[in-house]
């Protein structure tokens, strides 16, 4: 699994001033993961196939990219970064063809630079089949760090697990030979007003149920009393631990996970998480071993991820005529427009709009005259919030429409709407006037 192929669709709004009428196509365009991608490197491996196949250690090459959703945070900034293997050097061990959605990957980044350390990152148990002794395919993991530290921060793609849950619970963990492996992207963080800057990393990704993680922190209060504890979305487990910083804010703590739900480790200081004063979530996954009982049978199933879509209500939108020698406001509403995000990632997204000039009977209104009222909601039970863009000018740099953020689960449908005004200049020459509006959804 790659990551989530780009798609376009595409919206054109024209409207007609006098005898209006708006008249709509299409375009835009939609990715996910957001952000700034990498550059592809390639590194030696080490995999070490599970016992029962029966086979040695494969060294390989790797090929590896590393995404962020932002080059340029700022100190305290939460960064997401996403893991893709392009190509892993480890393949099927068995003869046996594994099935659709088995495999989970999890791994690590590794930061340098400005900031060192490692961030954990996992991914969704998603995958096409793979005949035996075919090559893994391609898959993407994710996970997020604190910026702690102002200058250039380099990011390696670095180890990788791949577990298969399929008859056996097997495990095909690769290292980098010779690590660090070769920067695939770079961001540059800049000093920006002191906030929370408390970082953890863990020393891995994932783990059998009742196994123990090391967690280490950096930059809690000197003398805090730190509790460690696992979280399934944004919902802590009854796994917890506590630990004391030293005089530095720094410490080093094991938590025991059996949550099989936990996707996160997080840390804070005082009674209850506090995102001032806490850290996290690393991303972490436990692996499911639970044996099947004599005469019964394992049942699974599989929640499948979509895509990010948009649609509108309708084709067309006439705004109010204005008398020649008066001008001013020629109003009316966006088509509503439908988000449905159903990809059940991290990655929020964003739908902004941009205008052309209108043009008419020998006479140009500029983009920069129009302008919109944005409105956004939310449908029940959706994981994400809509967030209405701003009120104000659209114009041909254009402007946000609505958006959603960033988190550890992200999705939901979502409906948006606009009010629409055109400043009108008082002796525009009379007749029908057109105008071009693209809405983007990334």
């Amino acid at each position: 699994m790659g990551p989530t192929p780009r798609r376009a669709r595409r919206w054109r709004w024209a409207s007609l001033l006098g005898a209006t009428a708006l008249a709509v196509t299409a375009g835009g365009a939609l990715a996910c993961p957001a952000g700034a991608a990498g550059t592809d490197v390639d590194f030696a491996t080490h995999c070490i196939p599970p016992a029962v196949a029966g086979i040695p250690p494969i060294d390989g090459t790797t090929t590896g990219n590393v995404t962020v959703d932002n080059t340029s945070p700022k100190v305290g900034d939460t960064v997401t970064v996403t893991y893709t293997v392009v190509k892993a050097a480890a393949s099927n061990p068995t003869d046996l063809a594994l099935p659709a959605d088995i495999m989970t990957p999890t791994g690590k980044v590794a930061l340098g630079g400005a900031q060192s350390g490692a961030v954990t990152v996992a991914g969704p148990k998603k995958n096409p089949p793979v005949p035996g002794k075919a090559a893994f395919p391609s898959f993407s993991m994710t996970g997020t760090f604190t910026v702690t530290k102002a200058g250039q921060i380099t990011l390696s793609p670095g180890d990788y697990n791949i577990h298969t849950s399929y008859i056996l619970e097997l495990d095909t963990p690769c290292t980098v030979i010779t690590p660090p492996a070769p920067v695939s992207q770079t961001i540059t963080a800049t000093d920006g007003t002191p906030g929370n800057t408390r970082a953890i990393s863990l020393g891995s990704a994932s783990g059998d149920p009742g196994a123990g993680v090391t967690v280490s922190g950096s930059n809690f209060t000197p003398g805090a009393t730190v509790t460690l504890a696992g979280r399934a979305g944004d919902t802590q487990t009854a796994d917890t631990a506590t630990v004391t910083a030293n005089a530095q804010g720094s410490f080093s703590g094991t938590l025991v996970v059996h949550d099989k739900a936990t996707t996160g480790i997080v840390a804070y200081e005082g009674g209850s998480w506090n995102p001032d004063k806490g850290a996290g979530p690393a991303a972490y996954v436990v692996n499911d071993d639970t044996p099947v009982p004599a005469g019964g049978q394992k049942l699974t199933t599989t929640v499948k991820a979509g895509t990010l879509s948009m649609s509108q209500a309708g084709d067309s939108v006439a705004l109010s005529g204005v008398d020649f020698g008066q001008g001013g406001a020629s109003t009316g509403s966006l088509d509503t427009v439908t988000v449905k995000d159903f990809r059940g990632g991290p990655a929020g997204w964003s739908l902004t709009g941009k205008v052309t000039d209108f043009t008419g009977p020998g006479a140009r209104i500029d983009a920069g005259r129009l302008s919109w009222t944005p409105a956004c909601a939310t449908r029940p039970g959706s994981p994400s919030t809509c967030k209405a863009g701003s009120a104000g000018t659209v114009g041909s740099a254009g402007a946000t429409l609505a958006s959603t953020s960033d988190g550890t689960l992200t999705g939901g449908e979502f409906t948006v709407d606009a009010g629409l005004s055109l400043d009108v200049p008082a002796f525009t020459p009379p007749g029908a006037y057109s105008g071009v509006l693209t809405l983007t959804l990334t």
